[in-house]
């Protein structure tokens, strides 16, 4: 397979050579028929295509999405994992929390001003959908690149775990009070590049930067180059300073550039191994052997007319510790010390049941619930109320005052290593300590004084992290694990930032169409109580006990069609599709 994945660095030159653009993307969402790993299954394109789109901009572009859905059965919308949204909440894009669901049959646009420059990608933040294929890269790319002359050309390499079922049969079997264990669905395999795979075309005297980004819903991977060393130089958009690493583990959503080099003694094709982790903690040896079934090797091919077989063999793997990673400029820890912040957000997370005996993920012994009012429309319309947690629900709300150096630590107090991320900021890591150390505080302090940053974060099992960040970005913004299945399971918390400057926060019409299409209230507490903001009643309470997902009750002669298209355009294999 000669699927080269690169992007010659002169197509970019002329982007990066002009002032700031805007950038226009129309998109239909689709069901297509796709078989990335050679087993068909419906999965969401775009435009009646998949994989979808990549999209690019250059620092300081202004992007449009001109996003149409026409799945029929589903709600859907998109989020810009990464984009920091600065100006531009009511942009992010998770259903309940910045917008509502778009019904099929509706558009909306997303505009935004891209802010920082790096390796990000888009998603849908609906209802456990983005495992179903509504997902995409999203580069922004710097003229002022402190790494430009260090690279002839890019390559893009994704990772992600692959379900031969829909999300929404998953998650119905997932939560159900019989899954006493808290098991997420297991993924079927592995697929990189969404399934088109990767051989890199190797010439002697080149260097190329690898933007490896992580599509998964669970498991991490792990990537060695057999022969060659990474060198790293940004994880999540953030620049780093170049290290020399031997492997790389990447957690769900997160993104790593790194540059390998075709040097003079090189040869040969040269093959490089990235191997799926559905292990709950490769560190723990005491939850028995590993297991590693998904495995994919492509090659650095410096001659087609030679075999490429040979396989590149990891005896263990033992991958770089991301948290002792070094800022690019040096920033010092927020607040200048171990003990100088403003807000302290503390987060037990442990599985949970709710009070009808189903599984869910709790943060502080709270699991999230979705409430009538996405979480953004409150605080622009609840007044000085807005600074008030009770007037959001069951959401995990925490309010943070404009200008606080902000502390989160996390404490997992599960098993396995879980993603954490969070929306509209990069975060310092200050401190990210091996398995098995505790709660916060287990020791005495001794962070990072020039902590790296990132915005996903992988906190390791029965041990704890802690993030700084300011809060200098007004919105609603979601801290959550970025396993899929976990969010659906309600682990998730929503910072509240500067509530007083979002007060008559204005929304666009499409927007509030879409609203008004699914029959959701657009002010008001989490209720849609615009008498009585501080009142809890008719706030959601408990989950429900059926999980209808993205599912879209359609009515009327013109959803009926609609339908019926779809099942004349995709026929087989569907099994409970529709």
């Amino acid at each position: 397979m000669r699927s080269s994945g690169i992007l010659s660095l002169a197509a970019l030159s002329f982007a990066t050579a002009v002032k700031a653009a805007t950038v226009t993307y129309d998109w239909t969402a689709t069901w297509v028929w796709a078989s990335p790993d050679g087993v068909g299954r419906p999965v969401i394109g775009i435009n009646d295509a998949w994989p979808c789109p990549q999209i690019d901009a250059t620092v300081g572009d202004t992007v449009i999405i001109n996003f149409t859905n026409n799945l029929g059965n589903q709600t859907s919308g998109l989020h810009f994992h990464g984009i920091n949204q600065i100006q531009t909440p009511e942009m992010d894009g998770p259903s309940g929390v910045t917008q509502c669901p778009v019904p099929p049959g509706s558009s909306i646009q997303y505009k935004f001003v891209v802010d920082i420059p790096g390796t990000f990608w888009y998603h849908s933040h609906n209802m456990g959908q983005y495992p179903d294929g509504l997902r995409g890269v999203f580069l922004i790319h710097d003229p002022n690149d402190p790494y430009a002359g260090s690279y002839d050309e890019e390559v893009i390499l994704t990772v992600s775990d692959w379900y031969h079922n829909e999300s929404l049969s998953m998650v119905r079997t997932m939560l159900q009070p019989s899954n006493t264990r808290f098991a997420p669905p297991i993924p079927d395999g592995m697929i990189i590049n969404e399934g088109a795979g990767l051989n890199v075309n190797f010439t002697k005297g080149k260097k190329y930067r690898f933007r490896m980004i992580s599509f998964a819903a669970l498991a991490s991977a792990m990537i060695h180059f057999d022969s060659h060393d990474i060198n790293i130089i940004m994880n999540d958009g953030a620049y780093l300073q170049k290290e020399i690493k031997y492997q790389l583990h990447i957690t769900a959503a997160q993104r790593y550039d790194f540059i390998i080099e075709c040097i003079d003694r090189d040869n040969d094709n040269y093959p490089f191994l990235i191997s799926l982790d559905i292990n709950r903690d490769w560190t723990n040896p005491d939850l028995g052997p590993l297991q590693w079934p998904h495995n994919y090797t492509g090659y650095l091919i410096m001659d087609y007319n030679k075999p490429y077989t040979k396989q590149d063999v990891v005896q263990k793997w033992k991958p770089a510790d991301d948290s002792h990673f070094k800022p690019y400029d040096n920033e010092a820890i927020l607040g200048g010390n171990d003990t100088n912040y403003d807000t302290l957000i503390t987060l037990d997370f442990s599985f949970c049941q709710d009070a009808n005996g189903y599984p869910r993920a709790c943060f502080n012994n709270l699991t999230y619930i979705d409430q009538k009012v996405p979480a953004l429309y409150s605080a622009a319309t609840t007044g000085e109320d807005n600074s008030n947690p009770a007037v959001y629900g069951q959401i995990n709300p925490f309010i943070v005052n404009y200008g606080d150096i902000v502390q989160i630590v996390v404490n997992n107090q599960d098993a396995a290593n879980h993603p954490f991320h969070l929306h509209g900021h990069h975060f310092q890591v200050l401190d990210r300590p091996k398995t098995g150390t505790g709660d916060w505080p287990a020791r005495d302090t001794n962070y990072n004084q020039k902590p790296p940053r990132r915005d996903t974060i992988t906190v390791m099992a029965h041990s704890f992290a802690v993030l700084r960040f300011t809060a200098n970005n007004p919105g609603t913004w979601l801290f959550h694990c970025h396993i899929e299945w976990h969010v659906e399971m309600g682990l998730t918390a929503t910072i509240i930032e500067a509530p007083d400057r979002l007060r008559n926060l204005t929304f666009p019409q499409d927007h509030l169409d879409a609203c008004n299409k699914m029959g959701i209230p657009v002010s008001g507490n989490a209720a849609g109580n615009t008498q009585n903001y501080t009142s809890t009643q008719g706030m959601v309470t408990v989950p429900p006990t059926i999980y209808n997902g993205a599912m879209y009750a359609a009515s009327g002669s013109k959803a009926k069609r609609a339908a019926n298209s779809l099942r004349s355009r995709i026929t087989s294999g569907m099994g409970s599709f529709f």
